[in-house]
């Protein structure tokens, strides 16, 4: 369960989603604090020009019982919660507010007055009672020039309380919404996901005796979908590999069968027919070592294949003219295609370099060559070509054979494959040599491409990457 990646998913989210609301309250507190703060320092620092552009200026007209009446009645410090003092130079007091109706501190608490060195001040101060109040002061010059220092206060309690109800409002509800969220999401999740139980509950019942099935797709364009997809493309790949197995087993038992129950024949008749002549005895001897020949010859081949799919054809890599290696072979090959009066034409301008194994690259040549001249009839023509076309080596071989259907045409390169088998069969063929040459093409960074119209011939056409410098 906590393995689960809903559950790792649901536990990172909710720690950032509740370290973001923790970040978001801090500063959400902070921001607020201040902003109360200035308020009040704002409210007093208007409360303190105010008596003093209006009642302060003139006060030696006006007189200071003037004074003290006007701030009792029209600001009323002990009702509205505010300290008030005002105190001349020579320290005598013109008016100092009495404790407040909501008692939420003492101004007999607050220290004494100083007249400061500059105009306007504001500070806390902390009371011996625990208490705070924030203190505004401002030091006013009257008309006939007597200076006057002017003190507003105002607890703290008020702001404290604002900032006690947020701090309850983010205790009681940072939880539940988190929780809300971490179950939300969890839902969430869980059906986002649930198409991933339904694939690994598919993918377990999924065996090499049913890779027929596939996996269900959820049409949904994300993610999933695609994964699904591409495991779907992946399980057809391994269905096709299996039946490509399957058949290679199929065609290498039916091919090894016929040989070896020849050689059984051919002994048996051997050991059980005494009174025959050694004329008889040496045809069938004869007769059984081709058969041992053509056994060893698909041995071979089979191991040939396996060593290139192992990637041997680049141990022995080399840089070499593939257009010189071409026409060489074309030239010690055109002896069978004079014993048919096929006419061999080899088409090859200038040095075209690969890297590779030019014993394995020669065999691509002789396979192909040897294949274009046994499909080929008497009098027909075979032409060779090498060229350097984009970044790659080029090699065709053109004919003038009877071609290659259409059905057969994407299975040419099969193991054990033939068009026409029992014509094969008597051309020495095993059904290897074109696997051959797509392996070697392939462990060349290559490729063997093919193309054929039935009754009018074919064209092979081997792709080598060039060698570096080209």
């Amino acid at each position: 369960m906590t393995r689960s990646i809903r559950f790792q998913m649901a536990l990172w989210y909710a720690a950032l989603l509740g370290g973001a609301l923790a970040l978001f309250g801090a500063a959400t507190y902070i921001g607020l604090e201040r902003y109360l703060e200035n308020s009040l320092e704002e409210s007093l620092t208007k409360q303190a020009r105010s008596i003093g552009d209006v009642l302060i200026l003139n006060i030696n007209r006006s007189g200071e019982d003037y004074v003290d009446n006007e701030i009792t009645e029209h600001y009323s410090p002990e009702i509205n919660g505010r300290f008030i003092r005002v105190t001349r130079a020579d320290g005598k007091p013109v008016f100092v507010s009495g404790e407040p109706r909501d008692k939420t501190f003492n101004p007999s608490l607050i220290p004494a007055p100083t007249v400061p060195s500059g105009q306007e001040f504001t500070k806390e101060i902390e009371m011996s009672d625990g208490h705070e109040v924030l203190l505004h002061g401002l030091a006013y010059r009257a008309s006939d020039g007597t200076q006057y220092l002017i003190e507003v206060a105002a607890p703290y309690n008020q702001i404290e309380s604002v900032e006690r109800g947020l701090l309850w409002t983010f205790a009681l509800g940072l939880p539940l919404i988190v929780a809300l969220a971490i179950g939300g999401g969890y839902l969430l999740m869980r059906r986002a996901l649930r198409p991933v139980d339904e694939i690994r509950q598919k993918a377990a019942q999924i065996t090499s005796r049913n890779l027929s099935e596939r996996l269900p797709v959820v049409h949904t364009g994300d993610e999933l979908e695609r994964l699904a997809t591409d495991l779907n493309r992946m399980i057809e790949r391994l269905e096709e590999s299996f039946s490509q197995i399957n058949r290679f087993s199929a065609d290498a038992s039916h091919e090894l069968r016929t040989p070896l129950t020849i050689l059984q024949g051919e002994l048996e008749s051997i050991a059980q027919d005494h009174q025959r002549s050694p004329a008889d005895i040496r045809d069938t001897i004869g007769s059984a070592l081709e058969e041992t020949q053509r056994l060893s010859k698909i041995v071979e081949n089979l191991l040939a294949i396996s060593r290139l799919e192992a990637g041997e054809a680049r141990r022995q890599s080399e840089r070499l003219d593939f257009a010189e290696l071409a026409r060489s072979t074309a030239d010690q090959m055109r002896l069978l295609a004079e014993e048919k009066r096929i006419f061999l034409n080899y088409d090859g301008t200038g040095r075209v370099e690969v890297e590779g194994d030019p014993v394995r690259l020669k065999q691509v040549v002789v396979n192909l060559l040897d294949n274009a001249i046994k499909y080929t009839p008497d009098g027909g023509n075979v032409s060779i070509s090498v060229v350097q076309r984009s970044n790659h080596a080029v090699l065709e071989f053109a004919d003038s054979g009877i071609g290659i259907s259409g059905a057969d045409l994407p299975h040419i390169f099969d193991r054990f494959y033939r068009a026409d088998k029992a014509r094969s069969r008597q051309m020495g063929g095993t059904g290897l040599g074109l696997s051959i040459a797509r392996s070697i093409c392939l462990a060349h960074g290559g490729r063997i491409t093919v193309e054929s119209t039935e009754g009018k011939g074919s064209i092979f056409r081997v792709e080598i990457p060039l060698a570096n410098g080209n």
